[in-house]
């Protein structure tokens, strides 16, 4: 994927209808979603069940954009391959899911897909210092994993200002993952990140049937965030 730095909204289908996914992938990409995020959760690393590589092969064909697949999940390494053949264009690991980051990564690109790491609320910025160059974006949880819903924590701006610096100019996204709405965007995209994830916040309102609410909301999203993105 060629890097562009400019502001993306990525609505985790996480929030969408369950019976109606490849239909739900097609309507937010229609109303202006710049990717389609999938928030694979294992209840073993975080206390959620959500999907797999089956569900993300389904949804392959019905995705246009980039399928943005955040692995929330522990052992991480088994499972790269199968997500990668089922169509993944991103893979995101957690720092905090296994020993060896390094290695998680090389496998991820060396599976065909982009690499990113993920940084839970409790992890700091300087644990993805020495693994930038082999990541293009670097996730930073501004909730605790595994729920959508949850309220946005404000710690984690400064997070994103240190990551920021540290990425200089890399080719490398700045996510942001948890609480997104028209209130809290401009206060991650002022502190530098670039992409951002939100699930209740854009499909709240509407539904397969009548997706406008979707393109309403993703616009709100991303006109209060362009306005202050550094």
């Amino acid at each position: 994927m060629s890097f562009d730095r400019s502001l993306k909204i990525a609505p985790s289908i996480l929030s969408a209808d369950f019976a109606n996914f490849g239909a739900e992938c097609e309507a937010i990409e229609a109303q202006g979603a710049d990717w389609v995020h999938v928030d694979v959760m294992d209840g073993h690393f975080v206390p959620n069940l959500t999907f797999g590589p089956a569900m993300c092969a389904a949804i392959r064909p019905h995705v246009k954009t980039v399928m943005d697949v955040h692995l929330m999940i522990a052992p991480v390494d088994p499972y790269i391959e199968a997500f990668a053949k089922a169509g993944a264009d991103r893979l995101t690991a957690h720092v905090e899911a296994g020993p060896h980051l390094h290695r998680t990564l090389q496998a991820i690109g060396g599976a065909g897909c982009s690499a990113g790491v993920a940084l839970n609320p409790g992890t700091p910025a300087e644990a993805v210092a020495d693994v930038l160059d082999l990541v293009d974006l670097v996730c930073v949880m501004t909730v605790n994993p595994g729920f959508g819903g949850q309220k946005f924590i404000a710690s984690q701006i400064d997070k994103v200002k240190k990551l920021r610096a540290m990425i200089g100019d890399r080719p490398v996204h700045i996510e942001i993952d948890g609480g997104v709405d028209p209130a809290t965007a401009p206060l991650v995209a002022a502190a530098g990140a670039d992409v951002l994830v939100a699930g209740s916040a854009v499909f709240r309102g509407g539904s397969v049937s009548n997706p406008a609410p979707y393109g309403e909301n993703i616009r709100a999203i991303r006109e209060a965030a362009q306005g202050v993105y550094a």
